[in-house]
């Protein structure tokens, strides 16, 4: 079975206004994004939001400005991508979905052997939730227009760097 990982698709990311806003990418990622969203949906396949959530003293802050602070509204996924109850939103603190968060577990108990990557940010967060999932033994697949980032040469090297290195479908 897959599933698709829809990841920081949140305000801080995707609003003009937000701390770590990605820029015009933005404009194009959500549309897409949100087709990947209905695909599954429709299809009945489950959908896993991955959101980027910290605490107002997180040392990932020595390293990017203060974002995703819980409870400040950055950390909510947008309007326009809203999970359904049913849908399962997965917190976590660290670059890779894995590290400190119940995914692997909740994967493997639903039978899921297969994940689809979109949203944010490509050459971190993306990057190395596949390389965790490539590393566990899940097939990746990363829809190339259903992901972006504020540093357009980054973004090309983390699509070749998990198509090559790590073996991720581009599709």
């Amino acid at each position: 079975m897959k599933a698709l990982l829809v990841i920081d698709m949140v305000a801080d990311f995707i609003d003009p206004q937000g701390a770590l806003y990605i820029g015009p990418a933005a404009e194009e990622l959500v549309p897409q994004v949100k087709k990947r969203l209905e695909n599954y949906r429709s299809e009945g396949l489950p959908v896993f939001f991955i959101c980027d959530r910290h605490f107002e003293d997180d040392v990932e802050f020595e390293l990017f400005p203060s974002h995703s602070v819980q409870g400040s509204g950055g950390d909510q996924v947008i309007a326009e991508l809203e999970p359904r109850p049913e849908e399962r939103v997965i917190e976590k603190r660290r670059f890779s979905a894995f590290v400190g968060t119940d995914l692997d577990i909740t994967l493997r108990d639903k039978g899921i052997k297969e994940l689809e990557l979109v949203g944010t940010v490509t050459n971190i967060c993306i990057l190395y939730t596949a390389a965790m999932a490539q590393m566990y033994g899940y097939k990746v697949n990363i829809p190339v227009n259903a992901v972006a980032s504020f540093d357009r040469e980054a973004h090309n090297f983390a699509l070749n760097e998990m198509e090559k290195t790590l073996g991720a479908t581009m599709i």
